[in-house]
């Protein structure tokens, strides 16, 4: 690949370019908290002592990490919205705070207004950041789930499901972010405990916002995503993809200024991929970031399957600007 530096004795070690040292994580973590009358009280108290356990140590305010809570019930309803709260102690006592609400679990009616009310910049939130969605549920739901979850990772949410019920294993898998086993975790109410130290490192991991970083990893594709290095006006990316094994073997992808994010699909199963980010500007220097992704296994030793909710005729990726919304596959050449 063009312009990557010579290995030292780490890179070669670790078979990837480390570049600089990553910045505090920032971004917006939201929690959907199950408070339908499908959940006892105890329940209830429990999961709200270990979401305020979870995100006390989490470095939350101005600039960093922002975090919000919004109850499930028949009808959806904010606790608290994002930047309430500048500090882990008043997030964890606003939580402590919360009182159920009852009602029906309507679980897609309040990831549409995620979306629209939270997740959305016309309701205040940050463009450029990574966002988090953490859903503590009983397992159930009265409408579907489905459509509303996907909208939001088509908007690059990252999304963490804790099961504290039996759940459906197939509906919640599809639900939570791929892989699901680093995205959903099933745990009896009693032992939440158990979970809070690994949930609160993968939540961080998905808010190092000067990293190039990949998610929604299958047996064929994988979606990339990056913080807002350029403009539309100040330059391009130019994206390289090859397997590690074939280093010759590259796919290329040129990119406008405001893209954050792209979906390599039509890969090879179990294999590693060496990415290159290359930010090309006249207005100021940006270094290239470097990631290698390893697919997952397929079920066929040498099939192929096209990124979830593509089909045949519509597997052309399509590069994300800076909140997440698709735009043309081809963008002009600078």
């Amino acid at each position: 690949m063009s312009g990557v530096p010579p290995a030292g004795p780490l890179e070669q070690a670790f078979g990837a370019y480390l570049g600089p040292p990553a910045s505090a994580p920032q971004g917006d973590l939201l929690f959907l908290l199950d408070s339908s009358a499908s959940v006892s009280h105890y329940e209830f108290s429990r999961v709200r002592e270990f979401l305020g356990q979870l995100v006390a140590p989490l470095p939350l305010g101005p600039g960093a990490l922002r975090a919000s809570l919004v109850h499930v019930g028949s009808r959806p309803y904010t606790e608290f919205p994002f930047g309430q709260h500048s500090s882990g102690a008043a997030v964890q006592d606003a939580i402590r705070a919360a009182a159920q609400r009852m009602g029906d679990t309507n679980t897609g009616l309040a990831l549409a207004y995620a979306k629209e009310q939270l997740f959305a910049e016309v309701a205040g939130a940050r463009p450029g950041v990574p966002k988090v969605l953490v859903w503590v549920t009983d397992g159930g739901s009265s409408d579907p789930v489905g459509p509303p979850m996907q909208e939001l990772k088509d908007l690059g949410v990252t999304v963490f499901i804790v099961s504290t019920g039996r759940g459906n294993l197939l509906e919640l898998s599809a639900a939570a972010s791929a892989p699901a086993e680093d995205h959903l975790h099933f745990v009896d109410v009693d032992d939440l405990h158990i979970i809070a130290q690994e949930l609160r490192g993968s939540i961080l991991d998905a808010m190092q916002p000067q990293q190039l970083r990949a998610s929604e990893v299958t047996s064929s594709s994988f979606r990339l995503a990056w913080p807002p290095l350029l403009t539309a006006d100040s330059g391009y990316y130019v994206l390289e993809l090859a397997p590690s094994a074939e280093p010759g073997n590259v796919r290329r992808q040129q990119l406008p200024g405001n893209a954050t994010g792209w979906a390599w699909v039509s890969l090879d199963p179990d294999t590693d991929y060496d990415v290159e980010l290359v930010p090309e500007s006249n207005v100021h220097l940006v270094r290239p970031q470097y990631l290698r992704v390893h697919t997952l296994p397929g079920p066929f030793p040498h099939g192929r399957s096209l990124h979830p909710g593509l089909t045949a005729a519509s597997s052309t990726p399509a590069y994300q600007g800076p909140q997440g919304s698709a735009a043309p596959a081809s963008p002009p050449r600078l």
